[in-house]
């Protein structure tokens, strides 16, 4: 992406409100239009631009004249899915352009506005009538369609794109990406506002929540984001008030004038311009907004009242509290959880699962499907999908199975594959922010490695990533090699890609402790003592693991995953890819024996009781079954035998052969 073109917008908005304008449709509406000026295209408001540019001269000269500082072009329709039905879609780019233009030189001819400030004009891009996430139009089509509309608006003179009306959060990346690409071919970069639309239903048409909406689109690149149409003002106080307490971005608002009611010639919109503008003035002061204006029923008479009370008015300062995480179409999932680790379910993966996969190669897509339901049931937070199978088309598997957990789980995806094209096949489906998993170093770093090629779909697609630490010598062994790789992949992910450390889970990588041999009788001790350094180190960035890796090839791996779960939890572990029935533990249990644990990243058997020691080792289960106990201490064992001499591990042999032997914990821990 070229660096920013166009900041005048921006830095205005650093020291005051910009009065956006009103509806453009509103005002066609009353200019007495005939089909002729419609070139017999009914309804087609963008071959204005071409056949009646005097009339949207006038429009916007209303505007600017009433106060606005900004204007919106009258190119809400120049898209693929519109035009098309016209039969018009090869004149995307000539009429945003034009429209662009009319708007530019309206500007341009009257001059700067209040206090000298330049007047501003805002590319208009319509979300269409499409919807991707519901399998209306394909993503990359869409993508390549939205790139025309911006290429027209820049040579036209737009300060900003603005992607409005938003009520698909896939629609809503194929509109920013292509816009991206769009200034990517000029060489120029200028401001890119987003809008949703949350409708009365308190979510956006596809169901999405604003929480879902400001973590799926602030990690894209935008520069501001807020809310246009379906309501009024009152109906969208709540969401204003998410996005000015979570948004690192400027937030903005054009409401319509109240909600509509069916009149004689059709929608009347009861809000005043008093009323409209009392309104647009408590969300400056209490939500410190940085763009105020109308959408529909609004007209020049209601901006003037807008500018005349904004215009005196000092906005709040914002002080945002983000909340990292990734986000289904639905709702937003913190990586930081309250109650737990995040817990990223592991049946939809077609390694690790027999019945996903035999569901997939059969392509039982419904069964698949009642796995992962299967798995939020069960409370994971997240669903790690993975569908690499040898010989199987690895992206029509993802695409298929992408597109229906799309709209089929209210819980984000983590895209496992090592293969970019079966990544981007996921990307294309989720309209929500994924995590891709994973980069690493394996073939390096160069312009050609998978690192390079993956981190390009994360950057584009702003999802969070999972970095494994492997480098060109292999998979890290020992704590020192972990850190080593993960101080490299942060600065590289971080200084090369633009992302900020909360976007970034780090997997120290987890082993099999069942092959007996000596080189590997320390790994689960490394993993451990990796994550309490890199915690240490890097405390915004997450950490995770594939849980069950530890048991591979062991009986009793419910035990092993049981007992390993908490010294890595203790260690700073964030997040676990594991079967959610079987964990996590009562996070205020672990809690309370944090301090025990950071010692070393165990629990010393001397020190408890057997209540609380079966409490800790035993509990993660919903289905436990009896001996628990005991499983949980030779887990324990097994995990932390490794030199009797080094004074770590205390005495696990002699408790499990005393317990054996008839004791309980209690007397066999003194």
């Amino acid at each position: 992406m070229p660096a920013l073109h166009k900041t005048s917008l921006l830095d205005a908005m650093k020291t005051r409100v910009v009065i956006g304008d009103g509806a453009m449709g509103t005002m066609l509406q009353d200019a007495h239009l005939t089909l002729e000026d419609f070139l017999g295209l009914e309804g087609c408001n963008e071959i204005l631009n071409d056949t009646r540019p005097d009339v949207l001269r006038e429009i916007h000269r209303a505007y600017f004249a009433a106060g606005a500082d900004a204007v919106e072009t009258n190119t809400f329709g120049c898209n693929l899915p519109n035009l098309a039905d016209y039969d018009i879609a090869d004149r995307i780019r000539e009429l945003a352009e034009k429209g662009t233009r009319l708007a530019r030189d309206t500007a341009d001819e009257m001059g700067p506005g209040r206090d000298g400030m330049e007047r501003f004009v805002l590319g208009s891009m319509g979300p269409g009538t499409k919807l991707p996430t519901l399998g209306h139009a394909p993503f990359a089509i869409l993508r390549d369609a939205y790139t025309e509309a911006p290429l027209g608006m820049i040579d036209g003179g737009a300060d900003a794109i603005l992607v409005e009306t938003c009520q698909d959060l896939l629609q809503v990346k194929a509109a920013i990406i292509g816009s991206q690409h769009a200034m990517d071919r000029l060489g120029v970069r200028i401001p890119i506002i987003t809008h949703v639309t949350v409708e009365t239903t308190g979510a956006m048409l596809v169901g999405s929540e604003i929480g879902a909406a400001l973590t799926a689109l602030e990690p894209l690149g935008i520069d501001m984001i807020g809310l246009n149409c379906a309501t009024g003002p009152a109906e969208m106080s709540e969401h204003l008030r998410h996005l000015s307490k979570h948004s690192r971005l400027p937030v903005s608002v054009m409401p319509n004038a109240g909600l509509p009611t069916l009149g004689p010639k059709g929608a009347l919109y009861p809000l005043t311009a008093p009323e409209l503008a009392t309104a647009l003035g408590t969300f400056v002061t209490e939500y410190g907004l940085s763009l105020v204006g109308g959408c529909c029923g609004t007209t020049p008479e209601h901006i003037a009242q807008v500018a005349d009370l904004v215009h005196g008015l000092q906005k709040a300062e914002r002080v945002p509290a983000p909340e990292p995480g990734v986000s289904s179409i639905y709702t937003a999932v913190p990586f930081e959880q309250d109650a737990s680790i995040l817990m990223i379910g592991e049946r939809t993966n077609s390694n690790g699962s027999k019945a996903f996969r035999d569901a997939m190669l059969s392509e039982d897509y419904e069964k698949c499907l009642d796995i992962a339901k299967d798995q939020i049931r069960d409370g994971a937070h997240m669903l790690d999908l993975n569908v690499d199978y040898v010989g199987r088309d690895g992206a029509a598997d993802m695409a298929a199975l992408a597109s229906r957990l799309a709209t089929a789980s209210t819980l984000p995806i983590m895209l496992d594959s090592t293969e970019p094209a079966v990544l981007e096949a996921g990307l294309e489906h989720l309209g929500g922010r994924s995590a891709v998993n994973s980069v690493n170093y394996e073939d390096g770093d160069g312009p050609d490695s998978r690192f390079q090629k993956i981190m390009q779909l994360v950057k584009e697609h702003g999802a969070a990533v999972v970095a494994l630490t492997i480098d060109e010598e292999g998979q890290a062994r020992t704590a020192e090699w972990k850190v080593r790789v993960a101080d490299r992949l942060i600065e590289d992910i971080t200084t090369n890609w633009g992302l900020r450390h909360e976007d970034i889970i780090v997997d120290t990588l987890t082993f099999p402790i069942s092959t007996g041999q000596e080189e590997v009788r320390r790994d689960g001790i490394e993993t451990i003592e990796a994550i309490r350094q890199l915690k240490a180190k890097y405390p915004k960035v997450h950490t995770t693991l594939g849980l069950s890796n530890i048991s591979f090839g062991l009986p009793n791996r419910h035990g092993i995953n049981n007992a390993f779960l908490p010294m890595a939890m203790g260690a700073g572990m964030t997040s676990a890819i594991m079967n959610p029935v079987a964990g996590p533990l009562n996070a205020t249990k672990i809690a309370e024996k944090r301090a025990e644990m950071a010692a070393a990243g165990i629990i010393l058997p001397e020190e408890m009781d057997d209540e609380t020691f079966v409490t800790l080792f035993g509990m993660g289960s919903t289905r436990s079954k009896p001996g628990s106990e005991m499983a949980a201490i030779r887990a324990a064992n097994l995990l932390m035998n490794h030199d009797p001499n080094g004074g770590q591990w205390i005495g696990f042999s002699r408790i499990i052969d005393a317990v054996n032997e008839g004791a309980t914990f209690a007397e066999a821990s003194q």
